[in-house]
């Protein structure tokens, strides 16, 4: 079983926390719809140039440090980055905490009723080092954490969820394929299955929805979400591409870019200005330390509506190359 991007943007009713638990309890799904963009990429012609994709990348990304960087990150090759040291905890944005492991980070969507955690970093140990003390360092309740959203079943993304379920009652949402994934391959510190995420569905606490889009490629179910952020009063639409490392096989790799293609089609139509990862594959850390040293700056997350989009088209072209190369 894969997470299928419906395509057309739709979802079914805001949720409140109790609602969605009763339709979770009833095996109801928790949006509903129908509808394709007809996105799928053709399979790439004999004699494609990889190298000519590649190029094409970097001529978009042009000497933006952001988008080099997801170009770098996405070159065949090239070793995934990994950042020696832990960053201090940071409010990105007023209702957005940044909690790092170095490597590998999860973002704290904060509301007035309580925390919508993205991802929950690799142990029990990296959910209350990182996780709890950082929420406590940044004047946050961490037994307010109502959810955890996984945005791929692999260890480093849910290994602190289970931790946080039987420490604080927090419900773990991941999609179907991957919690049969997370059956399969077993992580160390997997969660129990919990609810499910279906494709477009809005999940809503205090005032604030997410919205969850399945972006398969990475894993059969990985799930990018887009969500309102706010400083002051300036209100921002961030993205999160959820699986950042490309997987490896042809099949595998048209999937990705499928859900890539899709993805950016549904980031226009929300207005995404901001990008965000879960790994330190575009510049993030750096940013992040920039707006430490002056946060009354520019925020360096808001890349701006067209930026925004050009990360991803920079995506779409490495990832064009990649399948060249793989054809």
């Amino acid at each position: 079983m894969t997470c299928s991007p419906r395509g057309d943007g739709s979802a079914g009713p805001h949720l409140s926390r109790r609602r969605f638990g009763q339709f979770a309890a009833l095996g109801l799904a928790a949006a509903t719809g129908t509808g394709a963009l007809g996105l799928a990429p053709p399979a790439a012609a004999a004699g494609d140039d990889a190298q000519a994709h590649y190029d094409r990348a970097r001529r978009l990304a042009g000497n933006d440090p952001v988008l080099r960087a997801i170009a770098a990150a996405l070159t065949p090759g090239v070793e995934f980055p990994r950042s020696p040291t832990r960053p201090a905890p940071l409010m990105l944005f007023d209702n957005l905490a940044f909690l790092s492991a170095g490597w590998v980070s999860a973002m704290a969507v904060l509301t007035r009723d309580g925390i919508v955690l993205i991802d929950a970093l690799t142990s029990p140990e990296e959910a209350e080092n990182v996780i709890v003390q950082g929420l406590r360092t940044l004047g946050a309740r961490p037994e307010t954490i109502e959810y955890v959203v996984a945005t791929h079943g692999h260890g480093d993304h849910i290994g602190g969820a289970q931790y946080l379920a039987d420490r604080y009652g927090t419900r773990v949402l991941m999609t179907p394929a991957d919690w049969d994934l997370v059956a399969r391959t077993r992580p160390d510190h997997a969660p129990e299955r919990d609810l499910d995420i279906t494709d477009g569905q809005r999940l809503t606490l205090g005032g604030t929805t997410i919205r969850l889009h399945c972006t398969p490629g990475h894993t059969p179910g990985t799930v990018s979400p887009v969500l309102p952020v706010r400083t002051g009063r300036e209100l921002h639409t961030a993205m999160l591409w959820g699986g950042a490392n490309p997987p490896e096989t042809l099949p595998e790799l048209r999937t990705y870019l499928a859900s890539l293609r899709t993805f950016r089609h549904r980031t226009r139509r929300a207005g995404a200005d901001v990008e965000l990862s879960n790994h330190p594959n575009d510049h993030g850390l750096q940013r992040a330390e920039q707006l430490r040293a002056d946060p009354t700056g520019p925020n360096p997350f808001v890349l701006g509506r067209r930026r925004t989009d050009r990360y991803l088209a920079v995506m779409e072209a490495m990832l064009r190359g990649r399948i060249a190369d793989a054809s």
